[in-house]
């Protein structure tokens, strides 16, 4: 503890000194007691002082409202597909000061290398990024990913200081089965954060589950679902992503009685809808479109997650903690007008200030490893005349199990765009084993062509969908030259 600083922080906080900055007129968010109070905040030294009629250089803020910054309590920042510091750059003028991050997309593909880059380049941001350390490297025994992570391996990065507790813990059979390996990283965090995830998981299964430690879900797609984890002590993410929407179906638990165990988080965040919707913003626009109270949403992306996850430091608006501060023009729209960030005010009329750095660090380059297609292996041989094929649900990331009457040419596997029917295909690209996956899919709407990405949760090996095996293959090849 540096005494000397606390001493000049007590001194302004007596109002001896005068605070480097006052914001006045406005109406104060205090989540603690979920009120709204006409104060004006004081600042000093990159933290919160005191609220009353404070001494200092004043900002006017009058009719508008002071909020904590926003917390992302899970967020797959690879998603984003912005490095950290372009996605700080696309966050802050939104009100997103904190994010808590699961960086298992890039270990999947890197491993250790993957944290070191993220780690590295969390460093000197404006947005203060923290993780939590993938527990699913790989996802499953089920897929071939880049890297393997076990318990020793996360060994070295467990007391970082950006690095909060164990993420999400995926492979939901293997922990309630008692997978030595997983319930080590579990031990390695018993005093703090581990997170779940179990779509749908409920029963002797869930509280298997939960034995461990696990102490959240954000995988809840029903209300009933959401209730019974909340009745076993879960805290519970409600994740309205860019792919998954859940808020609209689980509105209704959050009540007085349970709007404090709630999280709204991202979990994955498209940069398309960064740029078009926003981020926490626009899930506390949806919230408050939907019924909830604005101070009961705001708890859930500041109080909630910051006690959560151990930041005692933030997440309200206090004295001697952090001055994240977010001044909205009102509690509908959530529009941003400014933030301030350390006590520093970052953003103006809704944009970023000049002088705001974003520090960039070079990220490792590893070319794919992936063996010459050819178009024969896309034409399995038929032998049944029902097949499983995935059916996408809108707006979830659920699927469902069809069996439809099998598309078959020549003895082989077609499609049939006809009835939404394409071909699914990943390819491995970590390793060269020239390992290929073809199968079917249904609700995806494609009728011609064909798209591929390396963006496939949680492996990552090229995949592609298309209504035409030659323009699949294209499509693989484009993205593998890229």
């Amino acid at each position: 503890m540096d005494i000397a600083r606390i001493q000049k922080r007590l001194q302004a906080a007596r109002g001896e000194v005068d605070a480097e900055l006052v914001l006045a007129g406005g109406w104060v968010a205090n989540v603690y007691m979920g009120e709204w109070l006409r104060q004006n905040v004081a600042l000093y030294d990159g933290v919160i002082v005191g609220l009353g009629d404070y001494r200092g250089p004043r900002l006017e803020i009058a009719g508008k409202y002071v909020v904590p910054g926003f917390i992302d309590g899970h967020l797959h920042l690879e998603s984003s597909l912005l490095t950290p510091a372009e996605l700080s750059r696309a966050l802050l003028p939104r009100g997103t000061t904190t994010i808590v991050a699961d960086p298992h997309e890039i270990a999947n593909v890197w491993g250790a290398r993957g944290l070191e880059y993220l780690l590295q380049a969390a460093e000197g941001l404006p947005v203060d990024i923290f993780f939590m350390l993938p527990s699913c490297v790989p996802a499953s025994g089920l897929g071939t990913s880049g890297a393997v992570l076990t318990a020793q391996d996360l060994e070295p990065y467990v007391d970082h200081p950006r690095v909060l507790g164990l993420a999400e813990v995926m492979n939901f059979p293997g922990l309630i089965a008692g997978d030595s390996d997983l319930l080590a990283k579990m031990g390695r965090f018993a005093k703090r954060p581990r997170d779940g995830h179990a779509p749908l998981l409920s029963g002797f299964a869930l509280n298997a589950y939960r034995l461990p430690g696990i102490g959240s879900d954000h995988e809840s797609t029903r209300a009933a679902e959401a209730w019974e984890k909340l009745r076993l002590g879960f805290y519970i993410g409600i994740r309205e992503g860019s792919l998954a929407k859940n808020l609209a179906d689980l509105v209704e638990v959050i009540k007085p009685a349970t709007y404090r165990r709630l999280l709204l988080v991202t979990d994955d965040c498209h940069p398309g809808d960064l740029l078009a919707l926003g981020h926490l913003d626009h899930r506390l626009r949806k919230a408050v479109s939907l019924g909830v109270e604005a101070i009961q949403a705001l708890t859930m992306v500041t109080l909630n997650p910051a006690e959560y996850f151990g930041l005692k430091e933030r997440g309200a608006i206090a004295p001697g903690l952090v001055a994240d501060l977010v001044v909205v023009e009102d509690c509908e729209t959530f529009r941003v007008d400014k933030v301030i960030k350390n006590g520093q005010l970052v953003v103006e009329g809704g944009r970023l200030r000049p002088e705001v750095r974003f520090p960039e660090v070079t990220a490792p380059q590893l070319p794919m490893q992936v063996k010459p297609l050819t178009r024969e292996v896309l034409f399995p041989v038929v032998t049944e005349a029902t097949a499983k094929v995935i059916g996408v649900i809108t707006d979830q990331l659920l699927t469902e199990k069809r069996l439809l009457p099998t598309p078959v040419h020549e003895g082989r596997l077609a499609t049939d765009p006809e009835r939404d029917v394409l071909k699914l295909v990943v390819v491995e690209r970590h390793r060269g084993t020239g390992n290929v996956g073809v199968g079917l899919i249904q609700g995806f709407g494609l009728r011609v062509g064909a798209l591929a990405s390396s963006v496939a949760h949680d492996c990552h090996n090229l995949i592609a969908v298309g209504a035409d095996e030659d323009d699949i293959l294209l499509a693989l090849e484009h993205v593998r030259r890229l």
